[in-house]
């Protein structure tokens, strides 16, 4: 099996591989490093991140992202919640696993595994994107109950149309190959694409941003990671049992996503009795990166405004 193909499935590779992040030579200065540390869970090595004192307040991030993605929103939550951030299987320096790792459901596992290895009740969880189906589906499993699930442009409903039902197949074909990854990140080694992938979320990012995205874009065993959550990502059932959940969800919707359209909040607030919804004019997908006060206020109010009511 050559380098890649074992990189793409999750094997140990020596530490000078260039296909996959390395602590001791990538990550001299990566965002909050001082709260990093590696934990052994569900078969993998685990890039975790914990600061501050306080109620739990678990961090996940989206596909494609990493702990980078609340640089500068975590040490504010910190101020009044321990926070705990998680790069995902195969994304920044966490193993890769194999595809059924990669799932909805395999990404639950695993985050509940690493949860029971730190010793950990999350009593809020907060997801970007697909951070959020993953944290939704963990409360319906029972694997955490948590007071409150805030959703960050949650994607907790299946892409529809044609074209995506087309390409899910291909997608999975793609990622089977070793060298996919590899030509993806080649490509992503040129900042102006990764600004363009970057523009066409609707956020606008400073360069520091654009530059981790692009660090970890031009990675082949990130890339590789993200392709294969995208090809064995499959929403249906969660979306017809999002009705039971029992935090409550907090829905904060930019109006400027390009990447989960903002009427999906809406059809969600729906469908989840009690959820409440909060937008965000003028951002886009990355909204908590780009405005980070904001973000983390809103966090706040969610959080707060419940306990006075419990109070009351």
């Amino acid at each position: 099996m050559s380098r890649a193909a074992k990189v793409a499935y999750g094997a140990t590779v020596r530490a000078a591989d260039p296909d996959r992040l390395i602590w001791d030579r990538d990550g001299s200065d990566w965002p909050n490093r001082v709260a990093s540390r590696f934990v052994r869970a569900a078969g993998l090595n685990w890039h975790v991140q914990r600061m501050g004192q306080g109620p739990v307040m678990l961090l996940v991030h989206g596909t494609g992202a990493s702990t980078h993605s609340w640089e500068a929103i975590a040490p504010m939550l910190a101020c009044r919640f321990t926070v705990v951030a998680l790069d995902l299987p195969g994304h920044g320096f966490t193993d890769l696993p194999g595809p059924e790792g990669l799932s909805l459901s395999g990404m639950a596992n695993a985050v509940s595994a690493l949860l029971r290895v730190l010793d950990l009740t999350p009593e809020i969880v907060v997801g970007h994107s697909a951070g959020a189906a993953i944290l939704a589906r963990m409360c319906l499993d029972g694997r955490i109950v948590p007071s409150t699930l805030i959703s960050l442009n949650g994607a907790f409903l299946p892409l529809r149309g044609l074209l995506v039902r087309m390409l899910s197949p291909v997608t999975r074909f793609l990622v089977g190959i070793p060298a996919i990854p590899r030509l993806v990140a080649r490509s992503a080694a040129d900042e102006d694409a990764v600004r363009r992938l970057l523009a066409g979320t609707g956020s606008t990012l400073q360069l520091k941003g654009i530059e981790q995205y692009r660090r970890l874009f031009s990675t082949p065993a990130h890339v590789a990671g993200a392709l294969g959550m995208m090809a064995n990502w499959r929403l249906d059932t969660l979306e017809r049992e999002l009705v039971r959940l029992t935090p409550t969800l907090v829905l904060v919707a930019a109006d400027n996503d390009g990447t989960i359209a903002p009427g999906d909040a809406v059809r969600i607030k729906r469908r989840v009795p009690g959820a409440r919804l909060v937008s965000l004019p003028g951002l886009g997908h990355l909204a908590h990166e780009e405005a980070p006060h904001m973000v983390a206020e809103i966090i706040d109010q969610a959080v707060i405004s419940p306990r006075k009511r419990a109070r009351s």
